[in-house]
């Protein structure tokens, strides 16, 4: 058994001897670097939700493209006619794959797999349930897609019963299956189940293929006759799959599960002998044969895919999949050989993964499986699990997926559109399910603890250019990460505890610094053009500074609360410009993630994608009305800080799933970005005349005015941490080397990772958490709920480096909640008071149990917030 100390690859050798990867056609490192050189440095363990394509499958599908004329297969001249006996061959390319022949299969093809289960809800021919018959039923396996589980809507307004059986049930239904069988009823019903559980892998009997239709294995006791659908999409995607020994009725599939291109198109396999039950309505351009305008005449065409294909279909995408098949072929040798290869990754991994102990002897995983990956018979190429602590607790899939991301390993967490095979696995009730929606779960967020109890678990899949690497890439994150976390850590200076920050000095009166060369006055600027207080605001100068860390508050000795740093981010994710006072506009700290730099598709970049975004350093000169940017190598560049969004391009955005109005600052500052980055890059801006509000959170009791107004931030107008909550995870992240020294994150570089607006000191560590509200002079704030954080804590804002040990750490200490800071929201801006928030500041906490006491503090303090 591989444990805590076992080397890595140990299990190779020890479990499984026989191992070889690859195929006999061509080497699998060679595949690798020459078809797929876009994974050098990435460990995709996600082929169970998409799988790749290889490179010469892209080149030769375009090059095909340009070497011939593809028209609308509807039409009779020479390019139509070339496009429709392509796609013709096509489908005869698809049955050859199924081993199945055109006398006994049609192909429809589809949008998807959860196109063709659509079809097949809408086109069955159910009998309604009524005073002369018990009606068609329609079965289907806990162990379900949700998009076989939708199908029952669709059902039911036919008047039809659906029943869901467990496998655990229908493996013991062969006994009254033959009970059930009554050769004189035709009552047709239908049963569905998955070839392989996208959920686990498991692969259920082919076999009860031919039993259900025979009657000797029911799904429920009513006379009738049963037809199959089986869900072969996660199926095939790595394993043959023989309709001459397996006859189903209807098979759904989808091509980019198989060989990653073209997504958005699948097929239906039909059986021909069912073809001519299927029922049609809505018929459209290319399935008649012949109808009238004026009077309900209709005649379909004679070939099923002719009735079912409404309108041209994608038949670019179909020639597609031709070159799916011929790369498929040429680089592994067929299915079979697919199929060997990514199952034994798959038991490879497995076994290592469920020897794998802690020191106290519990386990570091647990692995959700009806099988012991004995055979690719009964298990697919699919692990799933949850990881736990030493005390068996388990770990959010939400955080394994951040950490995960940091060692750029892409797996997938959640219940992965399985809710049957979830709730099962993880014993989760009906209620249960119930009560987690209640409290704001829904399908895909990141809540992935209620009351300690897991509400989905973590997948790794394996496709048919896998790796032993990826395999032992993955094996070694998680001992690192769960087993050995020190080996990770990165030493770092010690931190000055001085106690003071450079902004307190010059707060203070004390100049600790020469005048910077962005120094400038702050002209009282309108209303109307920056959306600050009607009331004018003085001058005041704004320089970037550097602080030093700053020393613990004992628990027993409050002191006060104050404002020690002032941070805006100009640009999203890029550097922060820090400020001893600034000016509050409508969305918070003016220009404070005005801007974001998004890529060619128009997608906000963020340093989870691209780390160099912290080496872009902004500065505002609020007299000059620009904004300079700085970047190591590159010349400063200026851009206004008011464009006319009138005159430039205004295109829409989205920023954590808000649509945002936003323009383009220009080619000048797009080049620039460009070349830093060495790919295509767009600055773009918040148009002034849009308005994203801020959003209630699920049982948020109180919220700020429905007025409130958010910039490009993502949850919130400020975001505030507390130093003695920075130290306290600071002593958690020290080392001693191997003299005993005390070596540790400097200060500084912690409260930098946390990206927030506000610093202050003068508290207990996380005691912002219990906070209401805070006031600083006549400004009022309200605390809007913790920030969850993500992996981008684990970079260094000055290097771009990442170091996992910060959230691993953080994660450990805080209950595996991943919670730092605070965000909040104003209440009101009173007009007649100050619209700056200094340095120095006194802040005025709003406790949850003490609210009025310390409302009458803030009342009786002098308006000025400048200190």
């Amino acid at each position: 058994m591989a444990g805590v100390g076992a080397e890595p690859g140990a299990e190779l050798r020890v479990l499984a001897p026989g191992f070889a990867q690859g195929y006999r056609q061509c080497n699998l490192h060679e595949l690798r670097a020459r078809e797929f050189r876009r994974l050098a440095g990435t460990v995709y363990l996600d082929h169970a939700g998409a799988t790749l394509f290889a490179q010469s499958q892209l080149a030769n599908f375009t090059k095909d493209l340009m070497d011939n004329v593809y028209g609308n297969p509807h039409s009779q001249n020479t390019s139509s006619k070339l496009t429709h006996d392509t796609v013709e061959q096509v489908r005869y390319r698809i049955l050859a794959h199924f081993h199945a022949s055109p006398e006994d299969y049609s192909v429809i093809f589809t949008a998807g797999c959860t196109a063709a289960l659509k079809l097949v809800a809408e086109a069955f021919p159910w009998v309604s349930q009524g005073p002369e018959s018990s009606g068609s039923h329609f079965c289907y396996l806990t162990d379900s897609h949700t998009s076989v589980v939708g199908m029952r809507k669709a059902i039911m307004a036919m008047g039809v019963t659906f029943i869901p059986v467990r496998p655990e049930d229908l493996r013991l239904a062969e006994k009254r299956g033959a009970a059930a069988c009554d050769p004189d009823c035709q009552l047709p019903h239908l049963f569905c189940y998955p070839a392989q559980s996208n959920f686990s892998g498991t692969r259920y009997p082919l076999s009860w293929i031919a039993e259900v239709k025979a009657g000797r294995r029911s799904p429920v006791s009513t006379p009738g006759k049963w037809f199959v659908l089986l869900d072969a999409a996660s199926y095939v995607s790595t394993s043959p799959l023989d309709l001459s020994a397996h006859q189903a009725d209807l098979v759904p599939i989808s091509f980019y599960k198989i060989f990653g291109f073209p997504t958005g198109l699948g097929a239906l396999l039909v059986h021909n002998r069912v073809a001519p039950l299927l029922r049609k309505t809505y018929f459209g351009g290319g399935t008649a044969a012949a109808y009238l305008v004026g009077e309900d005449f209709y005649v379909p065409r004679s070939s099923v895919a002719e009735r079912f294909e409404d309108g041209t279909i994608s038949f670019l995408d179909v020639i597609a999949v031709k070159h799916g098949f011929d790369t498929l072929e040429r680089l592994t040798g067929g299915m079979e050989n697919i199929q060997q290869h990514t199952f034994s990754l798959a038991r490879y991994t497995y076994t290592a993964l469920s020897s794998l102990r802690y020191p106290n002897g519990a386990p570091v995983v647990r692995i959700y499986s009806d099988t012991e990956f004995s055979s690719p018979e009964v298990q697919g190429p699919i692990i799933n699990f949850n990881v736990l602590d030493d005390n068996g607790d388990v770990i959010g899939y939400s955080q394994v997926d951040k950490m995960a991301c940091l060692h750029n390993i892409h797996l997938r967490t959640g219940c992965f559109c399985n809710t049957g095979a979830c709730q099962r696995h993880l014993q989760i009730s009906n209620e249960m399910v119930k009560k987690h929606h209640q409290a704001g779960h829904v399908c895909g967020d990141n809540v992935d603890l209620i009351d300690g109890q897991p509400t989905g678990s973590v997948r790794i899949s394996f496709g048919y250019m896998s790796t032993l690497e990826d395999a032992q890439a993955f094996l070694t994150f998680i001992r690192a990460t769960w087993l050995h976390p020190a080996a990770g850590h990165t030493t770092h200076p010690a931190a000055d505890a001085s106690g003071r920050g450079a902004a307190q000095d010059r707060a203070a009166g004390q100049d600790t610094s020469s005048p910077s060369p962005r120094e400038g006055a702050v002209p009282a600027l309108a209303a109307a053009a920056v959306g600050l207080c009607p009331a004018p605001c003085e001058a005041v100068g704004a320089q970037p500074t550097t602080s030093s860390g700053a020393a613990p508050v004992p628990d027993g000795d409050l002191g006060t609360h104050v404002v020690t740093n002032i941070y805006l981010y100009p640009i999203k994710s890029c550097a922060a410009f820090e400020v001893s006072r600034w000016p509050i506009g409508k969305q918070g700290l003016l220009y404070d993630r005005s801007w974001m730099v998004v890529n060619h598709n128009g997608i906000c970049l963020s340093q989870k994608q691209e780390p160099r975004l912290c080496l872009i350093r902004p500065f505002i000169h609020l007299q000059h009305r620009v904004m300079v940017i700085e970047a190591k190598g590159m010349e400063p560049i200026e851009v206004p800080l008011e464009g006319s969004s009138e005159q430039a391009q205004v295109c829409q955005s989205k920023v954590c799933a808000d649509r945002v109005n936003t323009y383009d600052c220009g080619e000048k500052i797009s080049n620039w970005l460009s070349r830093f980055f060495g790919r295509p890059c767009h600055l773009i801006k918040q148009s002034s005349s849009f308005q994203r509000n801020a959003k209630k959170k699920h049982g948020q009791d109180q919220f700020p005015a429905a007025t409130a107004t958010l910039s490009l931030v993502n949850e919130a107008q400020y975001l505030l941490v507390n130093r003695s909550s920075v130290w306290e995870l600071q002593q958690q992240l020290s080392t001693s080397d191997e003299n005993g020294r005390q070596e540790s994150f400097p200060m500084q570089d912690l409260i930098s990772r946390f990206r927030a607006n506000i610093i202050i000191s003068g508290t207990r560590a996380f005691e912002e958490e219990n906070w209401d509200g805070i006031s600083v002079g006549s400004l009022h704030f309200q605390v809007v709920g913790p920030c969850h954080r993500c992996q981008m804590i684990c970079i260094d804002q000055k290097t771009g480096q990442r170091n996992q040990d910060v959230f691993q750490k953080l994660s450990e200490s805080r209950k595996r909640q991943v919670n730092f800071g605070v965000y909040l929201m104003h209440t009101s801006l009173d007009s007649s008071s100050p619209c700056f928030l200094s340095v120095g500041s006194q802040v005025l906490p709003v406790l949850k149990e003490n609210v009025q006491h310390h409302d009458l503090l803030a009342s009786e303090k002098p308006q000025d917030v400048s200190s």
